[in-house]
């Protein structure tokens, strides 16, 4: 090769350290990303994705149980059924409820035991040990343990209410009026723990200056709370917040063992209610528009919940 092509040739690549090899290096870049990325991707793709993509096509066929039974496409004509269904709507209404009166009882409680766990209190490695003892265990488990805390007959409950001369106790998960308040603080007990851990987390990411220098200022300790604990906490109350209502919407397993739905469809919410169509009386299709009609509602409040969050981090 003579000079000039030499010449000719490295002008024509740029020179190193140029833009040619900017772009092959980040291309390099990328593909080790994706390299890296990949074996977390493609679970999500086969386990969450792809189930997801096929629940919204059965959605527009009439599936039903049975080998035998050929599947046609039947377009909207299952959500139309669903927009009359009565005691879907009944289920939904149960669903909102429930899932705003664990939520809700859950975080307050959470943040008092979070402000407490978060003093320098003698034991508190064993204080927060216990408190996270109902997250380890499985729903299936909880829903047992509490169906024999309220058991008509040797429940400690109603064995509590008789000592105490309070009456003769009640059957607390078979009442019409009681059934689902039951259920809803059993789901409070469930779920506090989760909520606690990231609440402390929050805490103990604030500043104790802060705390220091405004005690110094003569702040009392609610004024404490709302001017510097509150504004720092609040993104990870938001955040659990949320969460905890999707999955408190979502809930199938715990109130499964615990009332199966009753007394009379009291307790019946919408996964119950979709998970019986499917299973019970094999109608795949309407189940799955019903699956679809959730997911769109958790669509719509996760958008309106990060968009209140962009609205929050453009403010500040």
């Amino acid at each position: 090769m003579t000079l000039a092509d030499a010449t000719v040739q490295s002008g024509r690549h740029g020179p190193p350290g140029g833009p040619g090899d900017k772009r092959s290096g980040r291309i390099n870049r990328n593909a080790g990303t994706w390299f890296l990325v990949l074996p977390a991707l493609i679970p999500i793709l086969i386990l969450s994705v792809g189930p997801l993509l096929y629940g919204i096509a059965l959605a527009f066929t009439d599936a039903q149980s049975g080998r035998t039974r050929s599947t046609q496409w039947v377009g909207v004509l299952n959500f139309q059924d669903l927009l009359h269904d009565g005691l879907f709507w009944e289920s939904f209404r149960i669903g909102l409820v429930w899932a705003v009166g664990v939520t809700v009882p859950q975080f307050v409680l959470a943040l008092g035991l979070a402000l407490l766990l978060n003093e320098n209190l003698r034991m508190r490695w064993l204080a927060r040990a216990l408190a996270i003892i109902p997250w380890a265990m499985p729903e299936v488990v909880v829903g047992i343990m509490w169906r024999l805390v309220y058991n008509p007959d040797a429940g400690i409950l109603n064995e509590t209410i008789r000592d105490l001369g309070l009456g003769d106790g009640r059957d607390w998960l078979t009442g019409l009026a009681t059934a689902l308040p039951a259920v809803i603080l059993v789901g409070v007990w469930a779920g506090m723990p989760q909520t606690t851990v990231a609440l402390l987390a929050g805490l103990q990411n604030t500043p104790h200056e802060l705390h220091e220098a405004a005690a110094l200022d003569g702040a009392g300790a609610w004024r404490r709370f709302r001017t510097v604990t509150w504004p720092a906490l609040r993104p990870v109350a938001l955040s659990i917040t949320a969460l905890n209502f999707i999955w408190n919407f979502n809930a199938f397993a715990l109130v499964y063992v615990l009332t199966n739905g009753g007394p009379g469809g009291r307790t019946r919410l919408p996964m119950l209610f979709a998970y019986e169509e499917a299973f019970r009386y094999g109608q795949f299709g309407y189940a799955a528009a019903m699956g679809c009609v959730m997911v769109a509602v958790i669509s719509v409040i996760l958008a309106v919940y990060l968009a209140g969050r962009l609205r929050g981090g453009e403010d500040r």
